[in-house]
């Protein structure tokens, strides 16, 4: 299953996108904590119920809008290519150059755990058909054009307003089962390991977190030096 996605989301979604997204999500996270812990004036358990839905919402309208910076469209009309089956999630569809990819955005109870089913990704899911192990005699089996894939936000049970895992999911057709599960760090590698990069964009090549490149050393207050260096500063 790894040889057959792998090279479907490394052609299709921008390596860039991927980070921002990350970026993105933890961010809003940290946002949505502290906007109801500053401003709701709730109990802790109305607090965290709170938090919840504001986070997903924070996220959801940076994940639109990151998307579309990268050429994502919304489905059209809201509906799944080639059904009836309407979508009320922004769902954004990435054209590659053999398959295109349609990625929504969904939030894990816990690392490595799928998410709710609702409508829309219920909708979604079935365009995975082809995905999972299937007898098919004679080839004339149902085949998906696009292909489904939720990018996954668990927030962290122990830290409030942060994220314990991004990850990219597969869910099968009958969404039981991940077909595919890659976390964030593993899946920007993947890019590196297929020689991919995004053109003009020297941030490509970035980890997702960066050391400062230089340590200055501690001078102590009262040392002439340090008195220098006051002293110039004014």
């Amino acid at each position: 299953m790894l040889d057959r996605l792998k090279p479907i989301l490394v052609e299709t979604l921008p390596r860039q996108l991927l980070v921002d997204l990350y970026d993105m999500s933890v961010s809003r996270a940290l946002a949505a904590f502290e906007m109801i812990r500053d401003h709701a004036g709730l109990d802790p358990k109305r607090a965290r119920e709170a938090e919840g839905q504001v986070r997903f919402r924070m996220q959801e309208k940076g994940f639109h809008e990151t998307c579309e910076l990268y050429g994502g469209n919304p489905l059209e009309d809201g509906l799944i290519p080639g059904s009836d089956l309407r979508v009320f999630q922004p769902f954004m569809r990435f054209q590659g150059p053999k398959l295109g990819v349609i990625l929504g955005l969904a939030s894990m109870p816990e690392r490595g755990k799928i998410p709710i089913k609702n409508q829309s990704r219920g909708a979604g899911v079935t365009l995975n058909y082809d995905f999972p192990p299937r007898l098919d005699f004679d080839g004339k089996g149902p085949k998906a054009s696009d292909v489904f894939v939720l990018f996954l936000v668990a927030r962290d049970p122990n830290r409030a307003g942060r994220v314990e895992e991004v990850a990219v999911g597969l869910i099968n057709s009958e969404y039981k089962d991940f077909v595919f599960y890659r976390a964030i760090e593993e899946m920007i590698g993947d890019y590196a390991d297929d020689g991919v990069r995004d053109e003009g964009d020297a941030a490509a090549s970035a980890p997702l977190v960066k050391l400062k490149p230089k340590t200055v050393p501690f001078v102590a207050p009262e040392t002439p030096q340090a008195d220098d260096d006051k002293t110039a500063d004014r």
